[in-house]
């Protein structure tokens, strides 16, 4: 069990981030045991494929299942919302050779040889690291990344929300089955680690969805490092689809475009992303959201450099009433 103090100003500080490098690191476990993440194994055989004589040696060795614990160097908390991976490189590169000694030691039992080498000559294997991780994102990962990021944003855009209409604490309503609030404290039941920890009171929680990260949460509140909580957002079991059953009563209402378009938004998306979803083209979907705007069954909200769609209340209840019939 970790067990997370909150003061108010910590509470006021907690903010939310995407990471690629926690994507990366996820999705290895990933494929080293798909059968534990089963929503995945549609981007498991093309990941596979793509990976063909890709070295990943070293990263590979650093993230161990089942995952009891990887260097916090390799899983930095992000600084702002939404680096992309050359800034996390940069970050990972220039991390003190004291601070990889000091991570890989937390690793229990005997150390895999390119690891054990890593902590030898740190500067070398940094940036061999740096090397394969950006090798990897560009194999398995970067293909997929607008939908991944897509899934992310509107995570915390539902957020959002949430803590508009329930306050704070409502940002950890649902958050993972592992995961309780009450009165300050969050509770996260793990199964390898126990510990209990005091928010500094200066920089809150950052809390990081990762659509690899299902089913599971990870936590990093190792010192010095900025504490973090790593979880899955909602609507990962869809990622992967290509499409989605619409109700026949809903389309008959609606049109089939239109239909289509309010069953996808699940999760909040952006035109661009519901194209490729849906296999419309991009002027279409445009037109047909602004009249489903127009009728109030969706709403825009803006998310960083993108415009999300959001389900209304009245989408919402349409299509439960078009579901049961």
């Amino acid at each position: 069990m970790l067990t997370l103090e909150f003061s108010a100003q910590d509470l006021a500080m907690t903010r939310f981030a995407c990471s690629p490098l926690w994507e990366v690191t996820n999705s290895v476990q990933v494929l080293k045991e798909p059968g534990e993440h089963a929503v995945h194994l549609p981007w498991v055989r093309q990941a596979r494929a793509r990976l063909e004589g890709v070295g990943i040696e070293l990263l590979a060795q650093l993230v161990p299942v089942p995952t009891v614990y990887t260097p916090d160097f390799l899983t930095p908390i992000p600084l702002n919302f939404a680096p992309t991976v050359e800034e996390e490189l940069e970050r990972l590169l220039a991390t003190g050779h004291h601070q990889v000694r000091a991570d890989l030691d937390r690793i229990s039992g005997e150390l895999p040889p390119l690891v054990a080498e890593f902590r030898n000559r740190p500067a070398a294997g940094l940036d061999r690291l740096a090397a394969e991780v950006l090798a990897y994102w560009n194999a398995a990962i970067a293909p997929f990344w607008p939908r991944i990021q897509r899934l992310a944003e509107g995570e915390v855009l539902r957020r959002a929300r949430q803590m508009s209409t329930g306050g704070p604490a409502a940002l950890f309503a649902d958050l993972h089955p592992a995961v309780s609030w009450e009165r300050g404290t969050l509770r996260v039941a793990h199964r390898w680690f126990r510990a209990e920890r005091q928010l500094d009171g200066e920089r809150g929680l950052v809390l990081v969805p990762s659509s690899f990260a299902w089913p599971g949460i990870y936590s990093q509140t190792n010192p010095p490092h900025q504490p973090g909580l790593v979880y899955a957002p909602p609507g990962v079991a869809t990622l992967w689809e290509h499409s989605t059953p619409v109700p026949d009563g809903l389309t008959a209402v609606l049109g089939r475009a239109r239909a289509l378009l309010l069953t996808e938004l699940d999760a909040p998306a952006s035109t661009t992303e519901l194209a490729l979803r849906t296999g419309l083209s991009t002027p279409n979907v445009s037109h047909h959201l602004s009249a489903l705007s127009g009728a109030g069954l969706v709403t825009r909200h803006r998310a960083g450099r993108s415009v999300l769609y959001v389900r209304s209340a009245v989408a919402e209840a349409l299509l439960a009433a078009s579901a049961g019939t």
